[in-house]
């Protein structure tokens, strides 16, 4: 659904917003959802600097944020899970990548990690697609991806690894 100019501002009106909306990033008018794992990656070139616990608790702390923010935006627009709302795929991606802080990588594997997440983000396999039907609101908003994150950072582990032999 697209969102008329008066949504748009609603939306980039209040702070919940501006972090569902991953800064804008979700306002994209082709493909949202890539333009969000795309605008993931400027704080991840951050994020990846810190020790893993850290790096931990922060994607912990930003996904409860985007159930907060998530519930805000879907309470604004009256929509269950509207495609603006790209800060799951902020924490998604932030969970693909996180193989790379443990076992190191060329630029190359950030672009593989991006692929394998929008890959498991878009095709759902179980449980994705279970969390993506049953589970609602701001929880079932970020959920999804959370596990779509999770598929892929193992998907990246193993080709890690791979490579290194």
């Amino acid at each position: 659904m697209k969102l008329d100019a008066g949504r748009k501002r609603a939306i980039l009106r209040d702070p919940a917003g501006w972090i569902a909306s991953g800064f804008g990033s979700g306002l994209s008018s082709v493909a949202p959802g890539t333009a969000g794992s795309l605008a993931a990656l400027v704080p991840w070139l951050a994020l990846r600097e810190l020790p893993i616990a850290l790096y931990a608790l922060v994607v912990g702390f930003a996904f409860a944020l985007g159930i907060w923010a998530s519930n805000r935006v879907i309470a604004i627009l009256r929509i269950e899970d509207p495609g603006v709302i790209v800060w799951d795929e902020f924490v998604g991606q932030w969970i693909a990548l996180a193989p790379l802080l443990v076992l190191g990588g060329s630029p190359w594997w950030i672009f593989a990690g991006f692929v394998l997440f929008r890959m498991f983000d878009v095709w759902k396999p179980w449980p994705v697609s279970w969390a993506d039907r049953r589970v609602k609101g701001g929880t079932g908003v970020m959920l999804d991806d959370v596990v779509a994150g999770v598929y892929a950072a193992i998907g990246l582990t193993l080709a890690l690894r791979w490579s290194a032999w």
